[in-house]
Order: C-alpha cells, then sequence, then structure tokens
C-alpha cells in the first residue's frame, strides 16, 4: 500500500481531492439519459450506507486529502436523513456542495446556509414545460424553475447542468445562455453519455464543436470570450460580453479532460467508482461492516484507475456497446 499521504493518487500521478457522495438511489424525477424506462432495482435498505458510515467514509476520504465533497443521488434531498448526514460533515475541514433537481429545495434553503452548503448544481434539460415533462416524465417545470430562482436570489452559487440531446434540445441553447445575461449563474452543457437504459447513440450526441458554432451564429464571433481553465476542470467556460453570468460545456465524450481528473465517486450501496466510465466498482462498505480497513481498498481502486475514460482511449471504443453496456445507470452510481 502507498503511504497515507498518497492513497488517493493513482498511477498516473492524478491526486484525488474531490469526492462525490450518493445518498440515495431514489428519484423524484425519471429523465430518460439518466433511469431506464421501467426504473431500476432499488438496492435493499440494508446495502446501503448508513448516516455513521457515510461520516466514517467520508473522515477516511478526508484524512487522506479530500477537500470537496459533492451530494449527489438519485435526488440527495429525498433521503429522510438528509440535514443529519449534512451536519454531519459540515464538520469536517471540507468544501461541501450538491446536485439537486431542486424541486425540494426550498424546504432546505435554511440549513444549507446554517451548514455552509453554497454551490449548489441544478440539473435542468429544457427550459420548455411540455420537454421537461417529457425528459423528466414529471410534470414539475414550474417548481423547479421556480426554486432555481429561489436559490439565485439567496445568494447561492448556482450552476444549471444541461444534458444536450440532438432533435430534443440542442436547439435551447441560446435560449440557455440567455439566462446568464442578467443572472450571475454558470449554464453548463453536458454531452450525452452511454449507461445502462438510457438508449444511447452517438447521434443523440451534441459535441463542444456545435455548441459554439449555435453560439457564434447567435452572438457573433467577437462576443463569444474564453474563460481561463480552472484547476481540475471539467467544463470549459465561456461568456457573452455585457452578460452577467457564465457558460460551459462538459465535453467527456469528443473532447475529455482525463489527464486532470481529481474526482472519485461513493454510490449510495457503499462502492467506489474510480472513473464515471468504468464498469469496474470496489466494495467498501461490505468488508467494512466486516471490520476491515479501508485504505487498502482505496488504494488498490486508484492504483487500477485508466489514463482515459478506463481503457477508452478512443471514440470508436467509447461508442462500442459491449465495452460499456455493464455500467449501471446513472441514477445508481450518482450524478
Amino acid at each position: 500500500m502507498n503511504s497515507t499521504t498518497s492513497i488517493l493518487t493513482d498511477t498516473h500521478g492524478r491526486k484525488h481531492s474531490y469526492l462525490r457522495i450518493s445518498l440515495s438511489e431514489k428519484c423524484n424525477l425519471r429523465c430518460t439519459y439518466c433511469m431506464p424506462h421501467d426504473g431500476i432495482p432499488l438496492s435493499p435498505r440494508s446495502h446501503l450506507m448508513t448516516a455513521d458510515e457515510i461520516e466514517t467514509f467520508a473522515k477516511v476520504f478526508v484524512d487522506h486529502g479530500v477537500t470537496k465533497i459533492r451530494l449527489t443521488g438519485g435526488e440527495p434531498l429525498v433521503r429522510k436523513d438528509f440535514t443529519a448526514i449534512l451536519a454531519r460533515l459540515a464538520k469536517l475541514p471540507v468544501k461541501l456542495s450538491i446536485t439537486t433537481n431542486a424541486l425540494l429545495t426550498h424546504r432546505f434553503i435554511e440549513d444549507f446556509k446554517r451548514y455552509g452548503l453554497h454551490d449548489i448544481n441544478v440539473s435542468l434539460d429544457s427550459l420548455n414545460a411540455e420537454k421537461f415533462k417529457f425528459i423528466t416524465r414529471r410534470d414539475q417545470y414550474k417548481k423547479a424553475f421556480e426554486n432555481i430562482e429561489q436559490l439565485i436570489q439567496e445568494g447561492f452559487n448556482v450552476k444549471v447542468n444541461a444534458v444536450l440531446m440532438k432533435n430534443f434540445n440542442e436547439d435551447e441553447i441560446v435560449d440557455f445562455i440567455n439566462l446568464t445575461k442578467a443572472r450571475a449563474i454558470n449554464v453548463r452543457f453536458i454531452e450525452f453519455m452511454p449507461f445502462d437504459g438510457n438508449a444511447w447513440n452517438k447521434e443523440k450526441l451534441v459535441s463542444q464543436a456545435e455548441v459554439l458554432n449555435r453560439v457564434t451564429d447567435h452572438f457573433g464571433v467577437e462576443a463569444l470570450q474564453p474563460l481561463p481553465n480552472e484547476k481540475n476542470f471539467t467544463a470549459r467556460n465561456f461568456k457573452i460580453e455585457g452578460f452577467q453570468g457564465t457558460f460551459g460545456i462538459i465535453s467527456s465524450v469528443t473532447n475529455p479532460f482525463c489527464d486532470s481528473c481529481n474526482r472519485i465517486r461513493l454510490t449510495a450501496d457503499g462502492k467506489l467508482k474510480n472513473c464515471l466510465f468504468s464498469n469496474e466498482e470496489t466494495n467498501l462498505l461490505k468488508p467494512f461492516r466486516e471490520g476491515e480497513k479501508l485504505e487498502d481498498l482505496i488504494d488498490a481502486a486508484l492504483n487500477a484507475k485508466k489514463a482515459v475514460r478506463a481503457g477508452m482511449t478512443d471514440f470508436d471504443q467509447l461508442t462500442n456497446p459491449d465495452l460499456h453496456s455493464n455500467n449501471r445507470s446513472m441514477i445508481a452510481i450518482g450524478g
């Protein structure tokens, strides 16, 4: 095993300081790119991490270099003990954030403030109520958008994530960017990625180049302002001249950012994923309950991490269903 200061460093020299913890496999929406049409078999409650175990696991990762924890799901806010978990994690020397669909955020505004959770990513794939209903299989657009506006007004750092799918919502790119004209938010366009049951194919992909072409066609080349990449960036960010907010493109498929990856994921059933695209998972929960230490397991999982997208180095490999068909649905992984 590596020394205690390096178990989160992989064989490619990448240091993993960002942990995403899924709190639940359940969600109050049914987004088609995230969940198969017939849903997923939910893990028995006894197979999921308890609040105590989430806190213990988080402490181990923080002790070894994690400085940021993002709470995900499913929908993390459907978990009944969400506030108790947040209160425990807030005691750690770590920056907390959350990814949510915003349908329940109005209930947790004061909890977010009390426990220092200021960074909120909201998944919103259409600004059209009928399209929203189609993609989520729920008629909740009005509540989602009202709650996004409330989060902005309450001073949270809000990012709006939109998964782009050809012939569905790529015609809304300009509309999404116009949200940033008078709002200090970051809109992020995410390339549609392959997961179990989401009917992915390359024809549905909207690339970074296509996004930028639509932007410059509408706003003009001169108005588009590239912004410096953040350390360990996922989104390449831009700004329209004169707009308060910004927009970014997360191009995991056509233009990946694996060389600076610092992210690892812990699923709600206590399995560690070293890459979102990987079929491989390391069970931490069962060994932990049997009295084993976590460090050796974490170290082995990080050492097995491939340089690029779970070893899928080119587009042909990525589009080969045999290489990703065993990967879990996004809702079971954690966004």
